[in-house]
């Protein structure tokens, strides 16, 4: 089975960047590839730069909810759409292609932003039909990439839900999210939040490349241990575990993890849903290529022959003797390192002591 764009010339990395091209999304009418006609400059200068651009845009509603049972919420916020960490993997990249744009490069680089995320939460808590389950944070897109740092849409939102007494759990990479230990260790005395922070490699050069302005593994390493000693439930997702090339180091992460102070663990195997599998292929060609044939071919043996299968129950683990290994692998070393199974979403957190926030415009509630 061939690859989209298996056989097409690629674009040059660009530095800070994990994607190699702009790839089409899967609703553009007319789609382009670029083919080597032998005419290719040799030696040619880097690229300029991308820059990155942020744009506002103010969504009706700000929770999102799914009915999926491998995942351990049915809600979740996402205060931005794209993300500048640029991990090549990501799941979310196809989710830019419903805006018209590239899951490749513009994922990374045209990011958007929902300044009133914050009000709206509000809103929605406040609604009599409100019934509280623990939300999280960041489940598309990271909630602590780098532009958070100017703009505080994430820690907005973890003030409404510390004033309301609501749930909340947390997935990142970033080592931004130690900057809010204040309200995550306020809302932990009172097991209202755990985090997850994920760990796919601990080689630097590796991580420079797939993650290229995600935090290093050092960096995250040390949020844990940071979190954990302000009392924050924290647990490391060694996700994706990349078959060939990062599956390798999975009990080197979780016992990192467990010596900062991690409590729990889980993991994810390599998915791949639409646009991903060119793009990701296209980064194996350009920083893996000894190795790009032998990913491919172990990811397929672990999806019934496919790079990827969405059916419920075997989409995050996959199937067959190496996706079973992984299995067992992670098990053992759980026990081994004293870790609970699980991401952060599968803690119970409480949820009796919600209140529901009063309204912005200071009308007081009839009943």
């Amino acid at each position: 089975m061939s690859i989209p764009g298996e056989n097409t010339l690629t674009d040059r990395a660009q530095k800070g960047r994990g994607s190699i091209s702009r790839r089409d999304g899967r609703f553009e009418r007319l789609n382009t590839e670029r083919v080597d006609d032998g005419w290719q400059a040799k030696g040619k200068d880097e690229p300029d730069p991308l820059r990155t651009t942020l744009n506002d845009e103010r969504p009706r509603a700000i929770i999102s909810r799914n009915k999926s049972p491998d995942i351990g919420f049915d809600r979740s916020i996402n205060p931005y759409r794209g993300c500048e960490h640029g991990c090549v993997y990501c799941y979310a990249r196809p989710t830019h292609a419903y805006l018209g744009l590239s899951p490749g490069l513009d994922f990374e680089t045209r990011l958007f932003a929902k300044p009133n995320a914050a009000e709206l939460l509000r809103r929605e808590l406040a609604k009599p039909g409100h019934r509280c389950a623990t939300i999280m944070l960041g489940a598309n897109t990271d909630a602590y990439q780098p532009v958070e740092r100017d703009r505080g849409i994430t820690r907005a939102i973890l003030e409404v839900l510390n004033e309301c007494n609501h749930p909340v759990a947390i997935a990142t990479k970033s080592h931004l999210v130690t900057r809010d230990v204040d309200i995550l260790a306020d809302m932990a005395r009172r097991n209202l939040a755990s985090v997850g922070v994920s760990v796919t490699t601990l080689d630097n050069r590796l991580a420079n490349k797939m993650e290229p302005r995600a935090a290093a593994p050092r960096r995250r390493l040390a949020a844990i241990k940071t979190l954990s000693e302000a009392g924050v439930p924290v647990a490391v997702m060694a996700a994706p575990m990349i078959p060939a090339l990062t599956d390798w180091e999975l009990e080197r992460i979780l016992e990192a993890a467990s010596d900062h102070g991690a409590i729990g663990a889980s993991y994810i195997l390599l998915r791949l849903p639409l646009e991903l599998k060119g793009l990701f292929n296209e980064w194996l060609l350009t920083h893996r290529p000894n190795a790009a044939r032998r990913v491919m071919n172990k990811l397929r043996e672990s999806r019934d022959g496919n790079l990827y299968a969405s059916e419920f129950g075997t989409r995050m683990r996959g199937t067959g003797r190496h996706a079973d290994m992984l299995a067992s692998r992670f098990r053992l070393a759980c026990k081994r390192f004293n870790l609970a199974h699980g991401t952060p979403a599968r803690k119970k957190l409480d949820t009796t002591a919600f209140v529901p926030p009063q309204p912005l415009d200071g009308q007081m509630r009839l009943l």
